[in-house]
């Protein structure tokens, strides 16, 4: 029998000042499929946030954060809803940050054999 334990993909940033009136993208995609997604905006203003870096998606207050948990119950990713791999999440400003940074880190599941 085999288990499934959660792995963290390195940590995505992008800085207060790289953050404009259009959208950035945080870091380069994610090369997996995604059982849960953490958005922290740690910076001093709301901003925007985007799937494909047209259309505004959801906000994220200022210092604060935002979890999906998308499939973190099922054993099988390929089954029914899920973040797809080769996914990248957009910000942009709702107010002009003058300091800290946002941060996108994305769990997976690993089968432990």
């Amino acid at each position: 029998m085999s288990s499934l334990r959660l792995q963290a993909d390195p940590l995505h940033s992008l800085a207060f000042g790289s953050i404009g009136a259009a959208y950035m993208g945080i870091g380069a995609a994610f090369d997996e499929s995604a059982r849960m997604v953490y958005i922290s905006n740690l910076t001093d203003e709301s901003l925007l946030f985007s799937w494909d870096g047209i259309t505004d998606h959801f906000p994220v207050y200022a210092y604060s954060a935002l979890l999906l948990t998308i499939t973190q119950n099922n054993e099988d990713v390929s089954e029914g809803f899920s973040l797809p791999a080769l996914r990248r999440l957009y910000v942009k400003q709702l107010g002009i940050p003058s300091a800290g940074s946002v941060y996108v880190t994305q769990f997976r599941g690993v089968n432990d054999a």
